[in-house]
C-alpha cells in the first residue's frame, strides 16, 4: 500500500519553526533605525549598554525617549556633532522642555536619563568631564504626601464586596506597597500562616524586601485565595491573565465613586501614603517605616513626619494656650 505524500501546506506546516519573540532591545532598534540623529552611533552603544546591563525595560524605554527628544533638539540647534556639546545646550534642553508644558518633575527624569549617557560618553572619553564640572540642579516642589481621611477609609472599605478588589486594596492600604509591586505578586511570594508577603525585587530600586498583613488583610487575602483559579501565576488576574494598572485603577475609581468620595483626588497611590501615616500616627520609627516602603533615602520618608507630626501640633497648642491666656507680654 502507498503512504500519500503530504501535501505542500501539510508539509509547510511540519517544517515551520515557532517564531522567535523579538526582544525589546530589537524593538527599540528597529524605532530608533529610521530616525536622522546626531551621535546615532553612539546612542545606539549605549541603549546595547543598558541592554546587556540587564536594566529594567521601563528604565530602557525612558532612556530611549529622553535621549531620543534630545538629540532631537540638540539638532535643531544646527549642531550634529555630539563633541561639540555645551552646558548652554543642556539648558536649553530643560527650558524648552518647560516651555512645552511638561511638569518639572517630568524635566527632572529626563535630564537623569539624559546625564547617564553624557556619563557614559565621557567614560568613553567622547566628552570632556569639565562638561559636568557644576552640577544642573532644578528645584522640584516638595509637596506632602496625600494621604486619606480616615471617615473616607471606612467607607471605602464598606462598599467593596468583590474578594479580589478587597484583597488588593487592602493589601495596598496595610502594607503601603506599590500598586505595580502588588500586581506583579504570585502565590509564591505570599505567605498566609507567617502573614508575610515577599517582595523579591523592589519596584523602584531593585531590592527585595518583606512587608506584613494586618488582621484585616490577612482576611481578605484568605477569603480571595479560597475561590482564586489556582491555575493562574499572578495573585490578582483578570479575564486575560495578570490585572493591569489601568483595570485595578478603574475599579479603584468605581468604589470611590460608590462611596461618593471621588471628588476627593484621592489616586490609588494614596493607600501608600495613608499606610506610611497611620503607622507614624501609631508610634513607629522613621527607620523602619523606611524599610518597609522600600525608600533608598530616608529624607523621602521623612515627608511623612511632617505630615504626621504630633509634636509640633501639641507644641503649637501649648503656646498658643498661653498667648489666648495674656501669659506673653507684646501689646497688642
Amino acid at each position: 500500500m502507498t503512504q500519500a505524500k503530504p501535501t505542500p501546506n501539510q508539509s509547510d506546516r511540519t517544517n515551520v519553526q515557532p517564531a522567535r519573540e523579538r526582544t525589546l532591545i530589537e524593538h527599540i532598534m528597529e524605532r530608533l533605525a529610521p530616525l536622522d540623529l546626531p551621535a546615532k552611533d553612539h546612542f545606539e552603544s549605549y541603549l546595547h549598554h543598558k541592554w546587556r546591563m540587564n536594566h529594567k525595560p521601563s528604565t530602557i524605554e525612558g532612556s530611549f525617549t529622553s535621549i531620543m527628544l534630545f538629540l532631537t533638539f540638540y539638532g535643531t540647534l544646527g549642531k550634529s556633532d555630539i563633541a561639540e556639546i555645551e552646558r548652554s545646550d543642556l539648558e536649553a534642553f530643560i527650558e524648552h522642555e518647560q516651555d512645552r508644558g511638561l511638569y518639572i518633575s517630568t524635566v527632572r527624569t529626563r535630564m537623569v536619563c539624559l546625564i547617564a549617557f553624557i556619563h557614559f560618553l565621557m567614560d568613553q572619553d567622547i566628552l570632556p568631564l569639565s562638561l559636568l564640572k557644576r552640577r544642573i540642579r532644578l528645584k522640584l516642589p516638595d509637596p506632602l504626601p496625600r494621604a486619606m481621611n480616615p471617615k473616607d477609609v471606612k467607607k471605602l472599605i464598606h462598599v467593596i464586596n468583590n474578594a479580589r478588589d478587597r484583597a488588593l486594596i487592602l493589601l495596598l492600604l496595610r502594607t503601603g506597597i506599590r500598586i505595580g509591586e502588588a500586581l506583579g505578586l504570585t502565590m509564591n511570594d505570599i505567605d498566609l500562616t507567617e502573614k508575610k508577603v515577599y517582595l523579591l525585587e523592589g519596584e523602584k530600586n531593585d531590592t527585595g524586601r518583606v512587608v506584613y498583613l494586618s488582621h484585616d488583610a490577612l482576611f481578605a487575602m484568605k477569603r480571595w485565595c479560597a475561590i482564586r483559579d489556582k491555575e493562574e501565576t499572578y495573585l490578582f488576574y483578570g479575564q486575560r491573565g495578570r490585572l493591569c494598572y489601568s483595570a485595578a485603577r478603574s475599579r479603584f475609581v468605581k468604589y470611590l465613586k460608590k462611596a461618593r468620595i471621588e471628588k476627593k483626588g484621592y489616586s490609588v497611590h494614596c493607600l501608600r501614603h495613608t499606610c506610611a501615616s497611620d503607622l507614624l500616627n501609631a508610634g513607629m520609627h522613621l527607620e523602619v517605616l523606611q524599610e518597609l516602603l522600600g525608600h533608598v533615602d530616608i529624607e523621602i520618608t521623612r515627608r511623612y513626619a511632617r505630615l504626621t507630626d504630633t509634636t509640633r501640633e501639641a507644641e503649637y497648642f501649648r503656646a498658643m494656650a498661653i498667648i489666648e491666656k495674656g501669659g506673653t507680654d507684646g501689646d497688642y
